[in-house]
């Protein structure tokens, strides 16, 4: 018996799904057989029979040649908390948001050491080079991740920046003492900035926002070129709908 085989003996149904599930992600939207079994580690015979069963079960789709996530998956999914409480209380000032600045407006989640990207308003002015909704981005060197930084315990900002903090930018801050500059400024100011540290030419400004018992859940965000991403002017507006948006939430508690 192979190490492959050994290693996929040892794990259950749910397991092999995990790990074929796993293999998507926002740059591996529909994947080949062959793609498949090199980005789920199982082996090929393992990875076609599980598959399968997930085709019958709706979690995967297979137009032509090519596995896809399933509908089903979507339609669970669409019951999780974080999108039946949190995003349809954050969407209409979201939609606002964007409205009134013409720019791409975020809501992001913490989650471990990285943002989710919960809910995304983009309009006419694309911006390819974000996350989509689903995917992460690291809290970091965000504004969303800053923004609920600043007001997250002590051992969650610990875990982050005890973490390695990458460039992804030359303008990305990577010191743990600059970066907490930046965090204990955000609840005198009202909002974090990211200035260029994601993707070079675009800034980010966000805002928390807190549940019923007062503690951050979430940031809402305006994100797009740097040139129209003005802190001073774009701050207050997302301040605003972020303080806005934690009122609703916290009623539908």
């Amino acid at each position: 018996m192979s190490p492959a085989e050994r290693d996929e003996s040892a794990m259950g149904g749910l397991d092999r799904a995990a790990a074929i599930l796993g293999a998507f992600d926002v740059t591996h939207r529909e994947l080949t057989l062959a793609a498949l079994v090199a980005r789920s580690g199982l082996p090929r015979s393992t990875t076609h029979r599980t598959a399968g069963r997930m085709l019958q079960l709706g979690w995967l789709d297979k137009p032509r040649s090519r596995y896809r996530i399933g509908n089903r998956l979507f339609e669970i999914a669409s019951l999780a908390p974080i999108r039946m409480e949190l995003r349809e209380a954050v969407l209409p000032f979201l939609q606002d948001l964007h409205h009134a600045t013409k720019i791409t407006a975020q809501l992001g989640v913490l989650e471990g050491g990285q943002i989710l990207v919960v809910e995304k308003i983009t309009g006419h002015r694309a911006m390819p080079m974000l996350s989509q909704v689903g995917g992460i981005i690291p809290a970091y060197c965000s504004a969303l991740g800053r923004a609920i930084l600043a007001y997250s315990e002590p051992s969650v900002i610990e875990a982050v920046l005890g973490a390695p903090l990458a460039a992804r930018t030359p303008r990305t801050l990577t010191s743990p003492v600059a970066i907490m500059r930046e965090l204990t400024a955000v609840p005198e100011r009202g909002w974090a900035i990211d200035r260029e540290e994601g993707v070079i030419g675009v800034s980010c400004v966000a805002a928390p926002i807190f549940g019923p018992l007062g503690d951050v859940v979430a940031a809402l965000s305006v994100t797009g070129p740097s040139q129209l991403v003005r802190a001073d002017r774009i701050g207050p507006a997302v301040r605003m709908a972020a303080s806005a948006a934690s009122r609703t939430y916290s009623t539908r508690r």
